[in-house]
């Protein structure tokens, strides 16, 4: 089966999720039928089977022995596996005259969650989606593999760098009574450009692990950003929660205008990720195996302009080619032999980015 390589920025939605009856929580006041339909595509993935078996760093997790720090560190380290996911967006609740709520977001995905870096107070987390769809004739199609977005984990930080608006980045430091066992969480784009840090401290009970961050700006996902221009950023907190057979990731977001500080709405985010097995993944692990060299140099070259730098700015795409195009096709290159230097990745990266 020939791999195709999906750098598309979006998932979409199981055709399941079109029907007009669907219960939408909150809004079923709303006479408008078509403001109760989630919207996202129609596209029906390959049937899945859920591993119901609790992952072993679970069981691990119930060992009232260990430290509170060890328990942190398996906690994040469990993230990692296979996953379906569900993504599920949903508006509830408008801060201005008259605000109608926009259609409630659905979508879906498989993927698989890799350990890239493990020391003792830093963990690196890569998502790599692989995914198959049902097409019209009833068959299946070719996998498509994408490197999705990348969650770094750091005990103790000191410096975040905090979103700003504007495509830019401004240099942090954690106050320091607010660090204290606490781990920051960074979020990195497709493209291993920032998305948002923050920081927070993990909660054990004997059987629930659970993470919540300060409250951060972050730029619009592509979700938001290809149908909305009424507001700027979002401001908002995550939670991530471990389960026996995987994770849950909550998301409380406020939708502001920069300028005037007006909130338009509040939104509830929640993406479920259950663990399945008997799944071909192996285009994602061999994607993964020829590009991961190359990835840590960019990694490397963005993390270094963060972390020596007051602020950092993105520009707008360069001759409407946008960054993660350009990087991708670079991979491609690497992949085919092509020699890419570590200056050819630092030019580029330049070329879309301002840092001082």
């Amino acid at each position: 089966m020939k791999k195709l390589v999906f750098i598309a920025l979006f998932f979409v939605s199981l055709s399941s999720y079109s029907n007009d009856s669907n219960y939408v929580f909150g809004w079923t006041q709303l006479k408008d039928a078509e403001l109760k339909k989630p919207r996202g595509g129609t596209t029906v993935g390959e049937k899945v089977t859920l591993d119901k078996e609790p992952n072993d760093l679970w069981g691990k997790l119930q060992n009232s022995e260990l430290t509170k720090f060890e328990k942190d560190r398996l906690a994040i380290l469990s993230m990692e596996g296979r996953y379906r996911v569900y993504f599920d967006f949903m508006e509830t609740m408008g801060f201005v005259e008259g605000y109608i709520p926009t259609q409630p977001y659905q979508s879906w995905a498989t993927e698989y969650v890799k350990v890239i870096e493990d020391e003792k107070d830093f963990i690196s987390l890569q998502h790599i989606t692989v995914m198959y769809f049902k097409q019209a004739d009833g068959e299946t199609s070719e996998p498509m593999v994408m490197k999705h977005w990348r969650q770094d984990w750091k005990y103790e930080d000191s410096i975040i760098n905090t979103y700003a608006g504007n495509n830019t980045w401004v240099y942090n430091r954690i106050p320091s009574n607010k660090k204290t066992g606490s781990w920051s969480q960074s979020v990195y784009q497709v493209d291993d450009t920032p998305r948002y840090q923050g920081y927070g401290n993990w909660i054990h009970l004997p059987n629930f692990s659970s993470w919540e961050g300060n409250e951060t700006w972050r730029p619009l996902p592509r979700r938001e950003y290809s149908t909305r221009g009424d507001y700027d950023v979002m401001i908002g907190t995550n939670i991530q929660t471990i389960t026996p057979t995987g994770w849950v990731h909550e998301q409380n977001n406020k939708k502001v205008i920069t300028e005037n500080q007006v909130v338009l709405a509040k939104e509830i985010g929640i993406a479920r990720y259950e663990r399945i097995k008997d799944f071909d993944w192996q285009v994602g692990f061999d994607y993964w195996s020829e590009t991961s060299d190359y990835w840590k140099r960019v990694r490397n070259v963005i993390n270094n302009k963060l972390d020596n730098s007051s602020t950092f700015k993105l520009r707008p795409p360069q001759n409407a080619e946008p960054l993660w195009s350009k990087l991708f096709m670079m991979a491609d290159q690497h992949i085919n032999g092509e020699i890419i230097q570590d200056n050819d990745i630092e030019e580029v990266i330049n070329n879309y980015s301002l840092n001082n």
